[in-house]
């Protein structure tokens, strides 16, 4: 049994050993701020299980949790129990070790990054500053007559207070440290969304903070600082301002492939809804025999890794390819390859079927292998055998719908934008949001798609498949990869208006 640390949010500041956990773990039980890229690294038959509270809501409940950790563990699985910031502080982390010591489970603590001093230091406030503040209080509490909490002490604590879970109760608490004797006009900031691509600092004084951060909206998950620190955001803030800060863009492939989209969507600043309507499953079946062929057409890089994967098996590698040429029908299949030590030999400038029919149109071939998904346009093998090659498929692997839950359907749907890599994900999205019960925000549209989003298509053939369906596409990538995707996606959000 593992109790590990998530960190505040960016994937990034991640620990090593946290990942090497999360890749290795049966079951994984995760908290509400555990965001989507950092569930990615899981294997795909891992089971996953919500055990957090959502935002003031419903929570399970944590006798739950801890019972469910146990009956796992003593199932002999590869638990990990993952929280985000650290388990130590304000994760109840203490409390599931006591219940695991008492089971009789062992257990390690991987400590991670906490959000009370990642946040701050993301907004430019260093929590201690020489000749400032040489000390730091990281606390939680209600301001409630309720509270454990020595409100008298804290305010004469003469360091930085940063507050974690208060920013609903931000005003009340603002009012009881002023009335136990906090300087009201001592600098005070929240910090919402520390680390992610939505961060936002709303700065004031410990008096007008709590109106501030009303007036700007700001919601949790956030983080209070109290103290002369706070006032070095204006002087030490380093994070840019990014081109799709404010922006949602949902992103329908399948999990596994989507991490590289969602990374470079976050770095650009946008908010990353991971929608995946698809899931890609290998299909069973030997390794073929490649020697017999003198050309090999690789369509994707999912049709790159089962192929390696049947090879694999069969105590083959690379060098069973060594015999023939190597199609790739675009660039990211050609980095697959290369990943495994092969050159492709071919790759057209655009990457759809009908451009890598016309850079084998002087290429000599008598018989064929197509590599590709069970459900796959014919453009390739049709091309190939009107010039007289013999053409054998090989169906590799397959995309199966991937049911989405409410919540994650709803937001999809109001996204700013939404993304569709290949028409299996028109077809996907479309059925999930059929078999749905997410609330749909504009039922004109198909798919319950906000009137208000932008449908980005990353070539001709996925736009083709959004037309048949009655989508508009808004944009289109000229380039026909995740990167060609990107720079339509900002280009179309810089010419918005606002």
């Amino acid at each position: 049994m593992y109790l590990v640390g998530a960190g505040p949010g960016d994937p990034g500041l991640m620990t090593a050993r946290a990942l090497e956990l999360i890749a290795a773990a049966e079951v994984i039980l995760y908290d509400r701020l555990i965001g989507p890229a950092v569930l990615d690294a899981a294997r795909p038959e891992a089971e996953l299980v919500f055990v957090g509270k959502e935002g003031g809501g419903a929570a399970v409940p944590q006798e739950e949790t801890e019972a469910l950790m146990i009956r796992r563990a003593r199932e002999g699985k590869t638990v990990v129990r993952l929280k985000g910031g650290d388990p130590f502080v304000f994760g109840r982390g203490g409390e599931e070790a006591l219940a695991l010591r008492a089971a009789g489970v062992s257990y390690e603590v991987v400590p991670g990054v906490t959000s009370g001093l990642a946040a701050p230091a993301y907004a430019g406030i260093p929590v201690t500053h020489r000749g400032v503040s040489s000390a730091v209080a990281l606390v939680t509490a209600h301001a409630s007559e309720e509270t454990d909490l020595d409100w008298a002490a804290l305010a004469e604590f003469p360091g930085t207070l940063v507050f974690y879970m208060a920013v609903r109760q931000l005003a009340e608490v603002a009012a009881v440290l002023i009335a136990a004797g906090r300087d009201p006009k001592q600098p005070a900031a929240v910090v919402e969304a520390g680390t992610l691509a939505a961060q936002r600092t709303v700065r004031g004084t410990l008096q007008t903070i709590g109106a501030r951060a009303a007036e700007e909206a700001i919601r949790p998950p956030a983080l209070v600082v109290v103290g002369e620190v706070a006032a070095l955001a204006s002087e030490l803030a380093w994070l840019p301002k990014r081109p799709l800060a404010g922006r949602t863009v949902a992103i329908t492939r399948a999990r596994a492939q989507a991490s590289s989209l969602a990374r470079e969507l976050e770095g650009l600043g946008a908010t990353v809804v991971q929608a995946p309507v698809i899931r890609v499953r290998r299909l069973d079946g030997p390794a073929p025999d490649l020697g017999s062929y003198d050309l090999i057409c690789l369509t994707s890089a999912n049709g790159v890794g089962a192929l390696f994967e049947r090879l694999a098996a069969a105590g083959q590698d690379a060098r069973a390819l060594a015999g023939a040429r190597v199609a790739a029908i675009g660039a990211g299949t050609a980095r697959a390859l290369a990943e495994r030590g092969i050159r492709a030999d071919v790759v057209p400038e655009r990457f759809v079927a009908e451009s890598l029919v016309e850079a084998l149109a002087e290429v000599p071939v008598s018989r064929a292998l197509i590599a590709r998904a069970s459900e796959a346009r014919d453009v390739l093998p049709d091309a190939l055998r009107a010039r007289g090659a013999q053409v054998d498929v090989l169906a590799l692997y397959e995309t199966v719908v991937e049911p989405l839950p409410a919540e994650v359907l709803a937001t999809a749907r109001a996204a700013d934008y939404i993304t569709f890599t290949s028409s299996s994900t028109v077809r996907s999205f479309l059925a999930a949001a059929a078999s749905g019960d997410g609330d749909v925000s504009d039922g004109s549209r198909p798919g319950g798609l906000s009137q208000q989003t932008r449908i980005v298509s990353i070539g001709p053939v996925t736009s083709q498949s959004l037309h048949e369906a009655g989508l508009e596409v808004d944009v289109e990538a000229s380039r026909h990869d995740v990167a060609g995707l990107v720079q339509a996606l900002l280009g179309d959000a810089m010419a918005q208006p606002g």
